[in-house]
């Protein structure tokens, strides 16, 4: 019986779509999945008549993969991904492979790479990126393990990347845990990416009554700028969409409630462990959270009930700026996170190459947009950038819009429209640019009522006040 090149367990949407990608790539695959039913329906649905392979245990996976095995878990993070690990170790040999391609935390992938290469095997976790229709057609893939398994791994995984310009949207991340860092920064920056962009809307509806119809043009003219990437592209899409049953846009009848996953919170944990400020990753966060809120917000709506009121200047003159407000967030959001895994790189040792880290995402996943190039570009003139915000284009990028910025903010103020992300990106920059901070205060209170100490801007050392004498 002819040998499969990789096995597959977990079966739900990712995991089918991902092997008819490895197969449509020339590879013969062995699937698994713990309902058989599962199993029968994709051999029988997507599957047929394709080299793919179903068995119906472990063991049979085992013993029908060439060897050294090859096999990517897909199933649930967490306790799951433990309990198969512990499930394919007493069928596997020294130099097999187990690839763990879901959403784990990567403190967790930092203990089972080190667990499961004690035993002789080797592992990688990697970060998979790009949805149902990216694991299809090619995701963005950042996988982290040692470098000898990586290498082994790798003509699958450059096989089934997304192409960007010829170049696969794949590269080794580092050791251990550092592929699902990189995927966890990736998801915290959509997190930033996706409330910018529901901000964006709101203002542009409530403030300024543009219509769906109106915002799907926008939407699809920004699309072909600055701001191109595939999130302004499927909203787009989104506000073109009618309700068949009702005839009305579909995106308003979506309960506006949103939730979450882990990763943004997995990443806001981090970062403050880390002692890195995300404050509009942060920010997205937190609005899922109030989001939950519904009941609570419809009281409070009845209770500060104020008449709608809409902006009354040039439309399309501030349909620009917001574009501008938009796009200088952005730039927020992505340096805060490429701020993020640069110290995550000094902490844990992953030695990030953020160059290759922007360019494989510039195909594939959810993130993928434009300026990612100008990213890779900044990241190549100067590795060691210590904060994208300064790199000259992005530099140059911020200047030309803060007017604009400004403007949007403080008319949203003025309209009553939360805009939580897009605040929280432009007091990130005044902080980052503002030599003198109000720290000095704050320091000065922590020294009266708990004896702190401070250090001076006129000499060096540590000193106290009595502030109760003085």
């Amino acid at each position: 019986m002819e040998q499969n090149d990789i096995g597959l367990i977990g079966l739900a949407v990712m995991g089918q779509n991902l092997v008819l990608n490895m197969e449509r790539n020339g590879l013969r695959i062995a699937v698994y999945n713990r309902t058989r039913s599962t199993t029968d329906a994709f051999m029988k649905g997507p599957a047929a008549g394709k080299n793919i392979a179903a068995v119906y245990s472990l063991k049979d996976l085992s013993a029908s993969l060439k060897k050294p095995r090859k096999v990517i878990i897909m199933v649930k993070a967490g306790p799951p991904v433990d309990e198969m690990i512990s499930q394919l170790k007493p069928l596997l040999e020294e130099g097999d492979l187990i690839i763990d391609g879901g959403n784990s935390y990567f403190l967790d992938t930092e203990r089972r790479s080190k667990e499961v290469e004690s035993k002789g095997f080797r592992y990688i976790g990697t970060g998979i990126s790009g949805g149902e229709e990216g694991a299809l057609w090619g995701p963005s893939i950042m996988p982290g393990g040692k470098k000898e398994a990586y290498d082994i791994l790798e003509p699958i995984l450059k096989a089934v990347a997304a192409k960007v310009e010829g170049e696969p949207c794949v590269t080794y991340i580092g050791p251990r845990g550092s592929g699902h860092y990189v995927k966890m920064i990736h998801n915290a920056i959509e997190y930033g990416d996706m409330q910018l962009i529901a901000e964006t809307y709101d203002i542009l509806h409530r403030g300024l009554g543009l219509s769906t119809v109106e915002l799907h043009q926008v939407f699809a003219q920004w699309n072909m700028g600055p701001l191109s990437s595939y999130l302004i592209e499927i909203t787009a899409d989104i506000f073109a969409h009618v309700d068949k049953e009702s005839g009305r846009p579909t995106v308003d009848l979506i309960l506006d409630q949103a939730g979450q996953k882990g990763t943004g919170l997995w990443a806001s944990h981090n970062a403050l462990d880390l002692m890195v400020p995300i404050p509009t990753i942060q920010a997205a966060v937190e609005a899922r959270i109030v989001s939950a809120y519904k009941s609570e917000r419809e009281v409070g709506a009845k209770t500060f009930a104020r008449a709608e009121v809409q902006y009354s200047g040039d439309r399309q003159t501030f349909i620009n700026e917001v574009a501008d407000a938009l796009y200088a967030s952005k730039i927020c959001s992505y340096a805060q996170g490429m701020a993020l895994l640069r110290a995550a790189s000094q902490e844990y040792g992953y030695d990030f190459k953020y160059a290759e880290i922007a360019r494989i995402w510039r195909g594939g996943c959810i993130i993928r947009a434009r300026f990612l190039n100008d990213i890779r570009t900044a990241y190549l003139k100067d590795p060691d950038l210590p904060n994208l915000l300064i790199a000259p284009f992005f530099k140059d990028a911020l200047i030309s819009r803060e007017k604009a910025w400004r403007h949007v903010l403080e008319t949203a103020i003025q309209l009553g429209i939360s805009a939580p992300a897009m605040s929280a990106s432009l007091a990130y920059f005044d902080a980052y640019r503002s030599a003198r901070l109000p720290a000095n205060l704050t320091q000065a209170q922590r020294d009266y009522f708990g004896a702190h100490s401070y250090r001076r801007v006129d000499r060096n050392g540590i000193f106290h006040t009595e502030w109760k004498n003085s």
